[in-house]
């Protein structure tokens, strides 16, 4: 890694201060940039994330999918945690915590505002960290592939039936409209768009996609410290004036995550210790 990329956690942190502070200093810009949007989906965002997303997207081969049965269990486990227990769990917290526990420190026309956001959020699986995670872990570069490619696959077309399902079951109306919208920009498009990119430079040369990736890849966290930038501007005076709201909202998420990666971790242990375990006794005939 990079001296830049290492100290990432450090750019996110200034990125975050910054769009704060632009968002009370510059009202006036980041209403100007709220207001382009359709079906309540903020289009620059939309292009910001192409740029973050794409370079990542381009590098699943969905040609992967085939070498799943070869991670059956731990794919098992993967969709588990992505599609069931992170959202189920998510949606769950938010009628405890939001609805119920925190409710009369909350505003009250917000209630369902909250609770959707916590089941977007917990609904989408992460895609293009966990090239980076599973790279510094050195973990099986194989069985990341194809779990990636597997949960894009399934979330191009069940991400949007999973949190409408999600979302009407909490009692808030399904806006249609703005979650089809949030599929085809940000998870449909850019798939397409990285694929093409994709048979484009590898039918050049190995070297030149891995060339072109490591180009877009500056672009992309370029794009992603943006994206901070205006989402917290966004929300800037929100922030300063209810920083209550925030703790109050962070409490359900860091539960469903820390709960979410251990049972995941505790899982995939068990997986490992048990074939560890029967290897010899199989090598023996047992």
């Amino acid at each position: 890694m990079s001296a830049f990329e290492r100290y990432l956690s450090c750019w996110v942190a200034l990125c975050i201060l910054i769009g704060v502070s632009l968002g009370e200093l510059l009202p006036w810009l980041f209403h100007a940039i709220a207001r382009l949007e359709f079906a309540q989906v903020n289009l620059p965002l939309g292009f910001l994330m192409w740029v973050m997303i794409i370079p990542m997207l381009a590098k699943v081969d969905f040609a992967a999918l085939s070498q799943v049965r070869q991670h059956s269990k731990g794919i098992v486990i993967t969709l588990l945690i992505n599609w069931l227990v992170k959202p189920c769990l998510m949606a769950l917290l938010g009628w405890i915590f939001i609805r119920h526990c925190f409710a009369g420190m909350l505003p009250a026309a917000q209630v369902d505002s909250y609770i959707a956001g916590l089941i977007l959020l917990a609904a989408a699986p992460c895609t293009a960290m966990v090239f980076v995670w599973s790279r510094l872990a050195q973990g099986d570069p194989l069985f990341t592939l194809s779990q990636v490619a597997l949960n894009d696959s399934i979330m191009m077309f069940g991400y949007g039936p999973l949190v409408g399902l999600l979302l009407g079951m909490s009692a808030i109306t399904v806006p249609w409209a703005t979650l089809t919208t949030s599929v085809v920009l940000y998870i449909i498009i850019p798939v397409l768009l990285a694929q093409l990119a994709r048979k484009i430079l590898m039918s050049k040369s190995q070297a030149v996609f891995e060339r072109a990736m490591r180009v877009a890849g500056h672009g992309s966290i370029a794009a992603l410290l943006l994206t901070l930038v205006l989402l917290f501007g966004f929300q800037g005076h929100a922030i300063i004036a209810q920083p209550l709201v925030i703790a109050l909202l962070a409490i359900p998420i860091m539960i469903q995550v820390f709960f979410s990666a251990g049972l995941a971790y505790w899982l995939n242990y068990k997986r490992v210790s048990n074939t560890v375990w029967l290897a010899p006794r199989l090598d023996r005939g047992e």
